[in-house]
């Protein structure tokens, strides 16, 4: 039997039932991803394995000098053909990381390949693969019609000018792709040359001459009403915390001007100014009725000779561990306080910080919507079995896991569609377990349509404003089947 049977991750009859009847055939609403819109545009066809598979993918990159992989093999000047056998000697080795899953359920679920990758196996694996790759079924459109995406969310700058995503509503595509607007070169005042370039870019695409702060704010007005022309309905910052210093829009304005001027704002000055437009841009995107993304506690860039060497998002961060909640608390309640909270989910990376952003977020539930306030799907370094499994018990022992809107791929690589897959079969474990020892109810039907929601249903309503309104019940007490 293949590693990637159709029993993998699920332990029990009730756990398989789940699965095949309520989440296997449900469509993918993936609506925060790190995609390329121009290689949907374009349906780009990949030339070879490492570039669908290796290019760009941090995950593997720090396994790989895990297992002693030098750079080259890497981000380096190998060819493709030496990266790919320099991954597949790494993947034995990868034994109990959500990779070792990752990869597998890739290949069989995209090639059609159930074989273990290993030094042995790589050669026949390239081969067959890259011939795959040259068809239809696995060029940047054909894998978003295989996998039944109904959307896509891509991760944009405020000062892009979204050319893709029009071609792409002006194409036959069959998959929503709707930007997303993530603006934290706005909040970059310690790196003022960066800042300045980028300000000039802003300027030229949203055509206003920017000389003081009320330009600035008038020009992210700008674009964020050009975003929302292009369908964007969702903000997101990646934020190590929360900023909340007090600041008044003078103070800003000052701020602003300083590092116009070239000078690097202090880590003080730097906070106040994110704070100022972190509470401008909650009360935009609450006016437009977008949803706001929070991603929180990532501690970027520990490796400072590599960031100088490779640049940013190449495999060096981590974990962090600063305070969420007080900042974060005082965030929501500052835009609660004036009725301009938006609908905000909200990502941990710290599995210690669970259970007090799943309480807290509860604080500001204001039925208005169903699950207004959400704890973002595990992320990132959590978004394996465990990480996905403890996320999940925070969120069911302090909240509604009946109004979760689910698994994100969050990812560069149009191969990672099966994560949502591997999410499935961990959340149908889950509830199956509970079943057969008596902690969940004994009733197909009203588990199932708890899988249902979570998987597909409730994204697909909390977006398009509206929710399922529950699970479905059963009075017979349907059996597992």
């Amino acid at each position: 039997m293949p590693f990637i049977s159709d029993t993998f991750l699920l332990a029990n009859d009730a756990a398989r039932c789940l699965y095949r009847n309520y989440a296997a055939a449900l469509p993918i609403y993936d609506f925060h991803s790190h995609l390329s819109a121009r290689d949907i545009a374009e349906n780009r066809r990949f030339a070879n394995l490492t570039e669908a598979w290796l290019d760009g993918d941090h995950y593997k990159w720090r396994a790989m000098r895990a297992n002693g992989i030098a750079e080259r093999f890497c981000t380096g000047d190998a060819t493709p053909y030496e990266k790919f056998l320099a991954w597949a000697r790494t993947v034995p080795q990868a034994l109990r990381n959500p990779l070792y899953h990752w990869t597998h359920l890739e290949l069989s679920r995209h090639f059609g390949i159930d074989e273990l990758l290993d030094e042995q196996s790589a050669p026949s694996i390239w081969k067959r693969a890259n011939e795959l790759l040259h068809t239809e079924d696995l060029s940047t459109r054909g894998i978003l019609k295989k996998f039944q995406v109904t959307t896509v969310g891509t991760t944009d700058d405020p000062a892009d000018s979204l050319e893709y995503h029009q071609r792409i509503r002006d194409s036959s595509c069959s998959t929503q792709v709707l930007p997303g607007f993530r603006p934290d070169m706005a909040l970059r005042t310690q790196q003022p040359a960066g800042f300045n370039r980028w300000v000039a870019r802003l300027a030229a695409n949203s055509k206003i001459r920017i000389r003081q702060f009320s330009d600035f704010l008038r020009a992210l007005e700008n674009r964020h009403d050009y975003f929302h022309e292009h369908g964007c309905r969702l903000s997101d910052h990646a934020l190590d915390r929360c900023p909340v210093a007090a600041c008044t829009r003078a103070e800003a304005a000052k701020i602003f001007d300083r590092v116009r001027g070239g000078k690097v704002a202090s880590a003080a000055a730097a906070e106040k100014f994110a704070s100022f437009l972190m509470l401008f841009f909650g009360r935009l995107d609450a006016e437009k009725g977008w949803t706001k993304q929070l991603h929180l506690g990532a501690y970027r860039n520990a490796n400072s000779r590599m960031l100088k060497q490779l640049g940013r998002d190449t495999g060096f961060d981590s974990m962090g561990d600063l305070p969420q909640v007080t900042a974060l608390a005082q965030y929501l309640d500052r835009l609660d306080t004036t009725d301009q909270l938006p609908k905000t989910i909200v990502f941990n990376i710290n599995p210690a910080d669970n259970y007090a952003i799943a309480t807290l977020i509860g604080s500001f539930q204001d039925g208005s919507s169903a699950g207004k306030i959400q704890l973002g799907s595990a992320w990132w370094f959590l978004d394996s079995k465990e990480g996905i499994e403890a996320q999940l018990n925070a969120l069911s022992n302090c909240g509604l896991l009946s109004r979760f809107v689910g698994m994100v791929t969050d990812s560069r690589s149009f191969l990672s569609f099966p994560r949502h897959e591997y999410f499935r079969r961990v959340l149908c474990n889950l509830l199956g377990q509970e079943v057969e020892s008596g902690l969940l109810p004994d009733d197909e039907a009203l588990v199932g349509g708890l899988v249902r929601a979570v998987c597909y249903e409730n994204a697909a309503g909390y977006f398009n404003g509206a929710p399922k309104t529950s699970p479905e019940t059963s009075p017979t007490g349907k059996r597992w089947k």
